[in-house]
C-alpha cells in the first residue's frame, strides 16, 4: 500500500483527495496534518465522511510517508518544506503555484516537474516531485495545446471562462458570502489571472515561436464546483481539420474528450474528466472546454499524476460518475 500524508488537510481540494484516497485500492492515508484543527475528527470539517473515516487530524508528520500531498494556500508550500524535511523516498505533489513556472521548479535540490499529463506523462512518470496545475490552466491548456502542438496558434487567443465558488477556497471574503454570489456573476484580475503564466509556459513547450497574448477574462459564476472555458482564436482550416487534430493529439488521454454535441457543466462535475467541443465560424475556431475545478483541476488530477509516478494505471480509483440530475 501507498502511505500518503496530506498537509492543509481543511480545506476543499484535501477534502477530495481525502473521499478519494479512502476509495483507491492502493492507498492508505497515514496523517492528515491541520495546525488549526489538530485533535478534531476529520469528519467535524469534512461532514460528508461520517462513517467512512475516523481518522483525527495532526499536528505532527511522518516523514517517512511514500506520496505527501500539499493542499496549502499559494506561497506558503516553500515555507513548509522549508520548516520540514521528508524521506529521499518521499514523492511529493504540490497542488499551489509555488513551483509551476520555470524560474521556480528546483527548491533545495529538488526538481519539480510540471503535472499535466496530456502534456508530459512520461516525464511525471519518472518525476518525484510534482507542481499540480492550476484548475483554469488546466482547462484552458486543453482547449489550445492541441493547436500550439500544430505550431497554429498565430494571432491572439481569447478567453472567456466561469469558475464555482469553490475555485475560492473556504476562506471567507466579500466576493463568497452567499448573499454575494448567489443570484450574481461577476468578472475578476481581468487580463493578469496568476494562471497565465504556466499556461504561456507549456504553449512555448510546444509552439516556441509564440509571441501573440492570451487575453483572459476570469468570471465567478453562482454555482458550487466546475469550470466552463470558451476560448477563441484564428483557425484558417475546416471544422473536420480541428478534429482531427484535437482527436489525435488526446488519442492517447484517459480522461480528456473531444465531443461532437455542445457541452454544459454537469457532464464534468465530480469526475476528472475534460469535455472539449469544436465550433468553426468565419475563420475562428471556438473551444468549449469544461472541468470540475476541484478534480481534474486540482485533486482528481493529483492522484491522476500519483498514479503515474507509483506505476499504476492512470484511472485507478478516478472512475467517477457525474451528478447529472
Amino acid at each position: 500500500m501507498i502511505e500518503v500524508g496530506i498537509i492543509g488537510g481543511a480545506g476543499y481540494t484535501a477534502g477530495e483527495l481525502i473521499r478519494l484516497l479512502i476509495n483507491h485500492p492502493q492507498t492508505n492515508i497515514n496523517f492528515v496534518y491541520s495546525t488549526s484543527n489538530a485533535g478534531n475528527k476529520i469528519s467535524k470539517v469534512h461532514q460528508d465522511l461520517i462513517g467512512s473515516l475516523n481518522l483525527e487530524f495532526t499536528n505532527t508528520i511522518n516523514p517517512k510517508v511514500d506520496v505527501l500531498f500539499l493542499c496549502l494556500g499559494h506561497g506558503n508550500s516553500v515555507k513548509f518544506l522549508s520548516a520540514n524535511t521528508f524521506s529521499e523516498n518521499t514523492k511529493i505533489i504540490d497542488l499551489g503555484n509555488d513551483f509551476r513556472l520555470e524560474n521556480d521548479k528546483v527548491f533545495e535540490g529538488k526538481t519539480f516537474v510540471y503535472g499535466l499529463p496530456e502534456l508530459q506523462k512520461n516525464d511525471i512518470k519518472k518525476a518525484n516531485y510534482i507542481a499540480n496545475p492550476g484548475c483554469f490552466a488546466t482547462a484552458i491548456q486543453l482547449a489550445i495545446l492541441p493547436l500550439a502542438n500544430k505550431g497554429l496558434l498565430g494571432n491572439d487567443v481569447h478567453v472567456n471562462a466561469v469558475t464555482g465558488a469553490t475555485g475560492a477556497g473556504t476562506s471567507l471574503s466579500e466576493t463568497t458570502h452567499y448573499t454575494w454570489r448567489d443570484n450574481n456573476f461577476s468578472y475578476y484580475k481581468p487580463f493578469t489571472h496568476q494562471h497565465l503564466g504556466e499556461i504561456n509556459q507549456s504553449v512555448k513547450q510546444l509552439q516556441n515561436n509564440f509571441s501573440s497574448d492570451i487575453l483572459f477574462m476570469p468570471n465567478r459564476g453562482n454555482f458550487s464546483r466546475g469550470i466552463f472555458a470558451t476560448v477563441y482564436t484564428d483557425f484558417e482550416g475546416s471544422i473536420e481539420e480541428a478534429k482531427t487534430i484535437y482527436q489525435s493529439f488526446y488519442s492517447d488521454a484517459k480522461f480528456t474528450f473531444v465531443s461532437d454535441e455542445e457541452l454544459h457543466l454537469k457532464q464534468v462535475v465530480n469526475t476528472n474528466k475534460c469535455l472539449i467541443h469544436l465550433h468553426k465560424h468565419n475563420g475562428k475556431l471556438l473551444v468549449t472546454s469544461i472541468i470540475d475545478n476541484l478534480l481534474k483541476g486540482a485533486s482528481g488530477q493529483a492522484i491522476q499524476n500519483m498514479n503515474l509516478m507509483f506505476g499504476l494505471e492512470e484511472t485507478t480509483g478516478l472512475q467517477l460518475k457525474a451528478t447529472y440530475f
